[in-house]
């Protein structure tokens, strides 16, 4: 089932320029009334009418848990992106009302551990806003290293560093700094989860290191949407819907199906979860694969597709859907 099945009517009650990259939103249910629950690490998929696409593109719930009234979340502006930030920065104004999916949690505290080890980079501090939020109402030990730029795009820096102090450790990569991940990881307690989101080096980084250390699998956590990035102009053929479609330069498969009332379920958007994984029938070109849910076998079989990030080249491609 998609997480765009289930829809809520919201207003947008406040914009704040967090820095010179970053804005964040506030949204209300449009007539008032609670929000659904959510959980730390949690994300929504937010609709935007741009022209004649439709983008749902997911964000991190950064608000905190116990506070049904409205939603915060977030946005980075990517300029060279396919303009789904940007609609946010330059288009969405106080008063609009826009149209959000109900919460989906992938990235999920494991509250049997003893310890929360979080390890952040840019933006990704957005998920960790929440979490840490519900940790210290439920009093749980939890310890921050976020890596940035420089203090002026250090999103929430003086927020973490006031409120905890003694949990939040700052890099700044300008000067010269970063995390010692090997002395952090060793250092740490039985027990110990660790949560990583950021940008897909500073994944591919700790995960691989902690592994390499003796980290059980199951103790490693992380969270990476990948944006669908724009490509050449391409044809589908969608043998259930008995439909051809075309997908633009700047839309995802994904978008150009749903654009066709094909029903494509999806929990994230960015590659990550698995949901929208469909089946490839015949194709005669090349998949551009570009999520890490696939794994090396599954891309060289030339059977298996991820329709919200990945794009095709080719003369033909026929998809079971």
């Amino acid at each position: 089932m998609s997480a765009g099945t289930n829809k809520i009517a919201v207003t947008v009650t406040d914009i704040i320029e967090v820095n010179q990259l970053v804005k964040r939103f506030k949204f209300e249910r449009t007539g008032g009334g609670d929000l659904p629950v959510f959980s730390g690490g949690a994300h929504t998929v937010v609709e935007m009418l741009d022209k004649e696409i439709t983008r749902l593109n997911p964000y991190s719930i950064m608000s905190d848990p116990m506070d049904q009234n409205a939603y915060t979340i977030s946005v980075r502006r990517d300029d060279k992106g396919r303009g789904g930030s940007l609609f946010m920065h330059h288009q969405v104004r106080v008063g609009d009302e826009m149209v959000i999916s109900y919460p989906v949690n992938l990235f999920a505290l494991d509250l049997r551990a003893k310890k929360h080890l979080m390890i952040a980079g840019g933006i990704g501090i957005t998920p960790f806003l929440a979490q840490i939020k519900q940790l210290t109402t439920l009093q749980y030990h939890f310890e921050l290293h976020y890596s940035v730029r420089n203090n002026t795009v250090g999103s929430y820096v003086d927020e973490l560093t006031s409120f905890y102090p003694k949990n939040t450790h700052i890099y700044y990569s300008d000067d010269g700094q970063s995390i010692d991940l090997e002395q952090l990881l060793d250092g740490q307690p039985l027990g110990t989860h660790v949560y990583i989101c950021g940008p897909k080096d500073m994944i591919t980084w700790v995960y691989e290191t902690a592994e390499s250390m003796g980290w059980p699998r199951e103790v490693i956590h992380y969270e990476e949407f990948l944006a669908p990035q724009s490509g050449k102009p391409f044809e589908v053929l969608l043998e259930q819907s008995n439909k051809t479609i075309q997908v633009g330069e700047h839309q995802s498969l994904l978008e150009a199906m749903e654009a066709a009332d094909v029903d494509a379920p999806y929990l994230c958007r960015g590659g990550a979860c698995g949901q929208c994984e469909t089946n490839v029938i015949s194709s005669e070109g090349q998949f551009i694969h570009r999520d890490h849910w696939l794994d090396d076998e599954q891309r060289k079989s030339g059977k298996k597709i991820m329709p919200c990030v990945s794009r095709f080249e080719g003369k033909s491609l026929v998809l079971d859907r």
